[in-house]
């Protein structure tokens, strides 16, 4: 299917599930967005270390960690696919996709998808009830922190690197963000 004709009508996660499996698309209120291109290096380091480090600190052993690509629909029109997520409703887990809000999502920024991570994703993400959103500057090495309190999100906590990122939804679990950082340039250098 050619990407200009997935813009001009609002789309159905029916209709999603039938695209090609080769081509990576979002649906937010029934738009398309392509995914395309890859994110970078650094982009996926930071990915990886993340959901790594929640993945080894967990306690539940209910909830799942989950990188990209995995579809998480939340609505009849809107299917994302975040960097990481954390869900610990297993009723929510399917074979084929997650079916309603994570407990935690996380989306590293990259050029392409920055704005809409920002803003369309934000909005969509405390509009269906994600506990905590975390958006994570690769480049900057910063991190903004949403709260989901009484259904809505505030202001962002903003931390930097040498600071601790405590996850509300994970029961106080507490991250380094040196660990996030160091683990991505580490990688770089061993690559």
């Amino acid at each position: 299917m050619n990407p200009a004709e997935k813009m001009d009508h609002i789309y159905t996660v029916k209709e999603y599930l039938a695209w090609p499996d080769d081509e990576r698309w979002e649906l937010i209120n029934g738009l398309a967005y392509c995914m395309s291109p890859a994110p970078s290096i650094r982009h996926q380091q930071v990915v990886l270390a993340f959901g790594r480090i929640v993945k080894n600190r967990l306690t539940n052993n209910s909830c799942m960690v989950g990188v990209a690509p995995i579809d998480v629909v939340l609505s009849e029109h809107d299917v994302v696919q975040p960097d990481v997520i954390v869900v610990c409703d297993r009723k929510k887990i399917t074979e084929a996709n997650i079916q309603g809000a994570p407990d935690l999502v996380v989306e590293v920024l990259s050029p392409a998808t920055a704005i809409r991570d920002k803003k369309d994703k934000k909005a969509l993400y405390e509009k269906h009830g994600v506990r905590e959103y975390i958006i994570i500057d690769p480049t900057g090495r910063y991190v903004e922190r949403f709260v989901l309190i009484d259904g809505v999100y505030g202001l962002p906590d903003i931390l930097g690197p040498e600071e601790t990122l405590i996850l509300h939804s994970l029961n106080g679990m507490e991250i380094q963000l040196n660990d996030v950082f160091e683990l991505e340039a580490q990688t770089s250098l061993s690559s």
